[in-house]
This record gives structure tokens, sequence and C-alpha cells, in this order.
């Protein structure tokens, strides 16, 4: 079987750190390529892998010898290069947020359906069994009928100058943290989920939101609770509250690989710890994308609902400080 051969658009710490390494140690899958507006920089990083080394993304996208780019840019840039590797004829895994922009989005959903092609948005969260363990929990009953959900994900406040507080890179909260309670409510209440309310704000004099909050419900009224920012303690949970108990997960969207989960079931009758054997996202989230190109498997719907969404809540947001 042929390798599923990948090209890495930028050289970011994210790619360098997780995506590359995972990329590396995963059978059936080649770094064919890295390119980045430094050369130095590019060659370098590629050297590591055995990988050829290009000066800019064009360059990368016309060689015949990559199936596939992974797209580690900021967010505002992700609409331009995932909408080029598209026309290239490349599969695609961009960072999220996909883009920052709902047009943009259902646009490069339209051209990778149209052209046959796997797009794929880099929530990796989902790929890790400890949430399926979660949701064959709820239908199981083990809380009994679901009545809310709760969601956070925050992180302490960064150094001045991260490309996370430029506005015109796509910083802000919503784009950065506020997807990963988005996208939790969507994979455990579904896609029928509506906004009720958000808020954005920005502390400490900066041009972006650092922290957010919005409800959401379901047609049959099960409520979503998030809460997301760029300075605060840190916090990465979700709860699902019932009619008979709760599910509590700690440390729930970046776990690192050796990482153990505790699912935490409470109820009437005592609390109940679930122990669950490590698992990698990371390589999860490779071994998906590249099963989804040897399979021909188009775009996840479920990120055009998630933003969908993200465009509401930042709608909903902006009129209430009206």
């Amino acid at each position: 079987m042929r390798p599923v051969r990948i090209g890495v658009l930028g050289c970011a710490d994210i790619a360098r750190r997780r995506m590359l390494p995972a990329m590396a140690a995963q059978a059936g899958v080649e770094i064919a390529a890295i390119a980045g507006r430094d050369a130095a920089r590019a060659r370098e990083l590629a050297g590591r892998y055995g990988a050829s080394p290009h000066h800019g993304y064009d360059e990368l996208l016309a060689r015949d010898d990559v199936d596939a780019v992974y797209i580690p840019l900021p967010a505002a840039l992700h609409a331009r290069w995932t909408r080029a590797a598209l026309r290239a004829g490349k599969h695609v895994l961009a960072e999220k947020p996909l883009t920052t922009s709902l047009a943009d989005t259902e646009e490069l959903f339209a051209l990778a359906a149209k052209s046959g092609l796997t797009l794929m948005e880099n929530v990796m969260f989902v790929h890790h069994s400890q949430h399926a363990a979660v949701r064959a929990l709820v239908a199981d009953g083990a809380i009994g009928r679901l009545r809310a959900f709760h969601a956070a994900f925050a992180i302490p406040e960064l150094p001045d100058g991260d490309i996370r507080y430029d506005a015109g890179l796509g910083g802000g909260a919503l784009w950065d943290t506020g997807v990963y309670p988005v996208r939790a409510a969507l994979y455990f209440l579904g896609d029928a989920l509506e906004v009720v309310g958000a808020t954005l704000d920005a502390h400490g004099g900066r041009q972006v939101d650092t922290a957010g909050a919005a409800l959401l419900r379901t047609p049959d009224g099960v409520s979503a609770q998030l809460s997301f920012g760029l300075d605060h303690g840190y916090r990465s949970a979700y709860e699902l509250w019932g009619s008979l108990g709760r599910i509590t997960v700690e440390r729930a969207f970046t776990p690192p690989a050796d990482h153990q989960p505790l699912i935490r079931v409470e109820r009437r009758g005592g609390v109940e710890e679930v122990v669950l054997p490590p698992d990698d996202q990371v390589a999860a989230t490779v071994r998906a994308f590249a099963a989804a190109v040897r399979g021909g498997t188009g775009p996840d719907p479920r990120s055009l609902r998630q933003a969908w969404l993200l465009d509401e809540l930042r709608a909903r947001a902006a009129k209430s400080t009206e």
C-alpha cells in the first residue's frame, strides 16, 4: 500500500511539536515536503524527516508527489491556502478553526465535495477514545435523561506579541479556545443545537476577545453552557447532567498521550470512577485523516455546522453590546 504523502505548509509550533512527530511515527504516512516563508527554517525542519524543503507554499502545492497537505498557519490564512491546496488537487488537514468566515467555510466545503477531496479540520479531541466512552455511558442511561451540558476551555494569559492576540491573523478566544466547547456540544448533543445567547469580552486592553460564554439549546430543551478564554486559570473540562446524576471529565480537550483518563459518574447511590487506558489523540487524528484520504471521504459536515454556530455566537455577542 502506497503511503499518503503529506506536504506541510508552514513551520508553526504545533507542527514541529505535535503533528510532524505523529506523522513520522504513523505507518502508511510519509512527510514528503515542508514549506516555509523562512527558507532556512523550512530546510532545517525538513531535514529532520527526510522531506524536501521549499521556500514558499505555491512551490510545494505544484508537486505531483504530494497527495495531501497539512496547514498549521494562523487562522486568517487558512481559507486562502486551503482553497489553493484544493484547487491543486490536494486533500487538506487544516488547523482549527478551518476559517474565520462562514462564507469561506461553505465555499471550501463545496469545492472539496465537487473535487472529491478530503477536507478535515484539525479538532483532535474528537478522535480520543474517552469521549466515545462517555457517549456510551449516556446512551446506556448511566445518568438518566440528559438535561444539560457544561463545557469550559481556557488558558492563562499569553505573552505580548502572541499571534492569538493579533486580530489581523484571526486571533481571539472564540477562534482559539471557543472551538473546543462548541465542538464538544455538537459531539454530545447533535447538529440541531441553536444559539440562545453569547458574550465576548476583551480584557487588559487587548484588541481581540479574550473571554467568552454562550448558551445553546437543543429542540427538546437540553441546554449547553459554554465558557472559553485566553487569560484565565487553566480549565479543560465538561459535564453532562442528567435526571439521575452527572458525568464529569477533566483534561478533556488536550490530554497528553500518556494521560490516563478518568470519567467520574455521580449518582444518588455514590460515585463511580471509570479509569481508561491512555490514548494519543494526535496519532489518532493522523490515522483518521490518512484513512479518510484513502477512503475518498468528503468533508465532515459537523465542521460546517460548527462554523455556523461560531458565526452565530459572534453575531449574538455583537448584538448584545449594541
